[in-house]
Formats: structure tokens, C-alpha cells, sequence
């Protein structure tokens, strides 16, 4: 499961704990409780949604003429062991993550990283050439990683 669509899929645990919804509604409430600041799509929700209904931790309402998703006891499992490795309000830091992203430093760290990722895509096609090039940028990444690890420790 990545990770992004991890925290999606404990957004709509935690709004199907509340009550049952279809998908549209899954998508404005989502969009209410990051203050506006985050606008949901059918591509980040509806996979979100199929996953938590293969993993059976959510289910269709069967009375409902439209798809309609309820918790099941496994969803309400996975909040609670969510819970327990957590500090903090749910809410409280879905908003926080999306006030993050909206910040000039996150758009900024993001034009760095799509930058970094344009330079190793070119080093790696002119390492594909010659041994010695692709020998130099493995240390190099790894020298890189282990600043980082370094840095983040």
C-alpha cells in the first residue's frame, strides 16, 4: 500500500466511522476537513475506496440504491491500531499535512526534488554508456543517502 493512499484510506475509515457515504460525499467532506485546502478527485478516492473494500474494512450498504460505503469491524481495527501508534487529533493533522503542502517550502522542497529527479534521470541514460559513469553515480546516490540518513537521525 503507498503510503500517500495509506493516509487517504484512514481519512475515509475515519468518515465512514461517523456515517455512511458514497463516494461524492467521501470527496467534499475531505475537502471541508482540510479547510478548502486540499480538493479531492475521483483518482485518489475511488482506488482508495475499491482497496479498503478488498481489504474488507469497509463494505456497500446493501439497502442503498446508490454505492454507499459502511465501516466494517476491521476498518474500525485499523483506526484503532492507527490510534494507539499516534498522538494527536486525526483531523487536526489532516489539516496540518495539507496547510504543509500549500506552504512556499513545500513547493519549494517539491521544484527541488522534481529538478534532482530530472538531473539523476540524464546521469543515469549517460551512465547507461560507460561502467565507470554508472559505478561514480551509485556512490554518488548512496553518499547522498547516507547524508540525508545522517541528517534525519
Amino acid at each position: 500500500m503507498k503510503k500517500r493512499r495509506g493516509f487517504m484510506q484512514l481519512a475515509i475509515l475515519h468518515l465512514l466511522k461517523e456515517e455512511s457515504m458514497h463516494g461524492y460525499q467521501v470527496m467534499k467532506e475531505l475537502e471541508n476537513r482540510s479547510g478548502g485546502l486540499y480538493s479531492a478527485s475521483a483518482g485518489t478516492v475511488y482506488p482508495a475506496l475499491q482497496e479498503l473494500l478488498e481489504q474488507e474494512m469497509i463494505d456497500l450498504e446493501p439497502t442503498s440504491n446508490k454505492k454507499t460505503y459502511v465501516i466494517k469491524e476491521k476498518g474500525i481495527e485499523r483506526l484503532e491500531d492507527f490510534a494507539g501508534r499516534r498522538e494527536g487529533e486525526f483531523w487536526e493533522k489532516w489539516k496540518e499535512r495539507w496547510i504543509w503542502q500549500n506552504s512556499k517550502e513545500a513547493i519549494a522542497l517539491k521544484a527541488a526534488i522534481e529538478q534532482w529527479d530530472a538531473e539523476v534521470r540524464k546521469a543515469i541514460k549517460q551512465a547507461r554508456r560507460n561502467p565507470e559513469d554508472t559505478a561514480k553515480l551509485i556512490g554518488f546516490i548512496k553518499e547522498t543517502t547516507e547524508r540525508l540518513q545522517r541528517e534525519n537521525e
